[in-house]
């Protein structure tokens, strides 16, 4: 970041705490540690480490109505989870992103199931998820990973990093279970279970065999690096 975009002076301990925490708070996306260096090239990654750390201890307190979560690999200020029907009561209405019921479906077949290809979802689903997914494109909750390698190369889709902030996970690993999907459970499950999808049988190919085109991966590689700056 260059040296004119950012304050100059220097910062007490307790004036810097505070700046972490209007950070914290303002960031559109998770705050990472690598973004607290390039605002503060003097101070140790140890003592910026430390700073939201004590910040995550304070917003713990019981009084306290927001908390410091580690979400995408960075931090971000949210609401506490016992105070998430307040919150929905008064967002319900306005919530721009909600997702229809459909959008949320085929958004989870891929958190489950990615790699994955368009065919690979109308299996599961029983309905084409083209248009759904153009949806999902266009919000950045999904992206194109490449293209299998099998008859018409279908495109691969897989979640984002976007996905991860909009519903508050660190990793694919903190996804709650496929149970909490009501009647599409038992598909998500299974997809849960199953290893990579199997292709039926004729396609001339070998059904796991699965190739990323190096256009396509320079253009995630590309937006990667345009996220992360």
């Amino acid at each position: 970041m260059p040296e004119n975009l950012v304050p100059q002076g220097d910062l007490d301990d307790r004036t810097l705490r505070a700046v972490v925490e209007a950070l914290v708070f303002a960031a559109e996306e998770p705050l990472t540690i690598g973004d607290l260096v390039d605002l503060f090239p003097g101070v140790g990654e140890e003592t910026l480490r430390r700073l939201l750390d004590d910040l995550a201890r304070a917003c713990g307190e019981p009084d306290r109505g927001l908390q410091v979560a580690q979400v995408a690999g960075g931090y971000r200020m949210t609401t506490k989870g016992e105070l998430g029907e307040w919150v929905r009561a008064l967002f319900r209405s306005r919530n721009r992103r909600r997702l229809s019921p459909a959008a949320l479906e085929t958004l989870a077949i891929v958190a489950y199931r990615q790699p994955i290809t368009t065919p690979e979802i109308q299996a599961i689903r029983g309905t084409d998820p083209s248009a759904v997914l153009d949806g999902l494109l266009e919000k950045k909750l999904v992206r194109v990973l490449g293209r299998k390698k099998v008859v018409g190369k279908p495109l691969l889709y897989g979640t984002t990093r976007d996905f991860l902030a909009h519903f508050g996970l660190n990793s694919l690993e903190d996804l709650p279970g496929p149970e909490e999907f009501g009647g599409l459970a038992p598909s998500l499950s299974a997809a849960a279970a199953a290893g990579p999808f199997q292709e039926t049988e004729g396609n001339g190919e070998d059904d796991d065999d699965e190739e990323v085109d190096d256009e396509t991966e320079d253009e995630n590689e590309r937006e990667d690096d345009g996220d992360d700056s």
